[in-house]
């Protein structure tokens, strides 16, 4: 109840010191991007209840596959980097954790593909509402592989309290501020989940 309260009123505050921010940042995107301007996406919640995501968008459209991922870096604009970089694409998920889908603090939501790849244990990642920011982003974030981040996420699951929540936003601000762990070099991309585990003899269970 109290991290509910928490995530309220940082969001609600949040929306109106960046609102301005947002405004511009999206009138930018229709002028030399195009619409849409935000990005919308499914993404399995707490307990894998599906639910929109939202952010600012970052890529060129592909009309073949209305999709787009840190798997597609190949497509990310000039703009879309600079969003990336700075975590400015990330903003209009507040209205994700006004609406109650999202929290500040949780695992990032992945694909809905992706969750007959997890093993049981992985699965405890859903037990808690995904964030905007998670222990697996203030530790290593995009340069970890699939095993390690999902360890994490299954960590703060199994740990998560007021404390930690706190400590997580600390070094949120310090790795934005830092522009630690951004990876947009598509070479250096992991495989999609469902890819990587399909092709291996090893799918945890």
């Amino acid at each position: 109840m109290l991290k509910r309260l928490l995530d309220i009123v940082a969001a609600s505050v949040g929306l109106m010191v960046s609102g301005p921010l947002m405004v511009v940042v999206a009138v930018i995107i229709r002028a030399t991007m195009g619409s849409p301007v935000l990005f919308r996406q499914r993404r399995p919640g707490l307990h894998g209840r599906i639910f929109t995501l939202l952010k600012f968008r970052t890529m060129s459209v592909d009309r073949d596959r209305e999709r787009q991922s840190q798997f597609d870096a190949h497509r990310v604009t000039p703009l879309g980097r600079i969003l990336r970089q700075t975590s400015l694409d990330e903003l209009p998920q507040l209205f994700n954790v006004l609406r109650g889908d999202m929290s500040l603090v949780g695992p990032r939501p992945l694909l809905p593909e992706y969750l007959p790849y997890y093993s049981t244990r992985e699965l405890l990642r859903h037990t808690v509402k995904p964030g905007i920011t998670g222990w697996a982003q203030v530790n290593g974030r995009n340069r970890l592989s699939w095993d390690q981040r999902l360890e994490l996420d299954v960590w703060y699951a199994e740990h998560r309290s007021l404390r930690l929540d706190l400590r997580i936003l600390y070094l949120t601000a310090l790795r934005v501020l830092q522009r630690r762990d951004i990876n947009l070099d598509p070479r250096v991309n992991l495989l999609p989940l469902d890819r990587e585990r399909s092709h291996s003899s090893t799918v945890p269970r």
